[in-house]
């Protein structure tokens, strides 16, 4: 999927649409990417000099990433929202030219709500895990 495709299953724009591409797998794992290009707003002030994403950005990039997932739950009228995080793990930092690729999977679900896993990783290297959650809502 494209920036565009995307586009079709979230909300996000500009400064806070945070995945370049991402594609569903057979075995339904979402995999996304994103590239840290150095001008973006959360980078302005974390930190001066030395730049490094912060991680609720990071837990964002693979929040979008696994919406991808949930298109087909998705209707005109409804929309992911994420409602919560669990057991994150930062590991890595992710900086200015890295690829931050991801890789998220849903565990299951009740209702309009989604349990989903996912990891963070630049050039193989983990930076950060975590465990969320997701409620598909009227608009």
């Amino acid at each position: 999927m494209t920036r565009e495709e995307i586009k079709g299953i979230i909300p996000h724009r500009d400064n806070m649409l945070l995945v370049d591409e991402a594609v569903v797998s057979e075995d339904g794992v979402a995999r996304g990417k994103y590239t840290v290009k150095g001008d973006e707003w959360f980078l302005q002030g974390h930190f001066p000099g030395n730049p490094v994403v912060p991680g609720v950005i990071l837990c964002e990039i693979l929040a979008q990433s696994t919406c991808v997932l949930l298109s087909g739950k998705c209707t005109g009228d409804s929309l992911p929202f994420f409602t919560g995080l669990d057991k994150v793990k930062f590991r890595n930092p992710v900086v200015p030219g890295d690829i931050f690729e991801t890789e998220c999977e849903i565990k299951g679900n009740k209702g309009p709500f989604y349990f989903a896993s996912g990891k963070g990783t630049v050039n193989g290297k983990i930076c950060v895990t975590c465990e969320f959650s997701f409620a598909i809502v009227k608009k």
